[in-house]
């Protein structure tokens, strides 16, 4: 019974892993890796810059030049939203 118990609660283990790290890892394409990391090069809180930088960029398929402003390069950028009704797009 307790091998039972044991190798149920590792394959659950095993499991929740394999489903939960390609969520967590947010996989993006080189080139939004790259605008983004040069769009947040002098952000304060970097990891959060770089984070939605990522997730406009995927959608929008595109990132305003140089490291503030210059969002009307894309208006897709540009218009997006938090819940609270601010810039989502740094």
């Amino acid at each position: 019974m307790k091998v039972l118990l044991a190798t149920l609660l590792l394959c659950s283990l095993l499991l929740s892993c394999s489903v939960l790290q390609p969520a967590m890892a947010q996989p993006r394409s080189s080139s939004c890796e790259g605008k983004c990391r040069a769009r947040c090069s002098k952000a304060a809180v970097w990891e959060r810059c770089f984070k939605y930088c990522g997730v406009c960029c995927e959608e929008c398929k595109c990132v305003p030049s140089g490291t503030y402003g210059n969002k009307h390069q894309c208006p897709c950028y540009r218009d997006k939203l938090n819940n609270k009704g601010k810039p989502k797009c740094p």
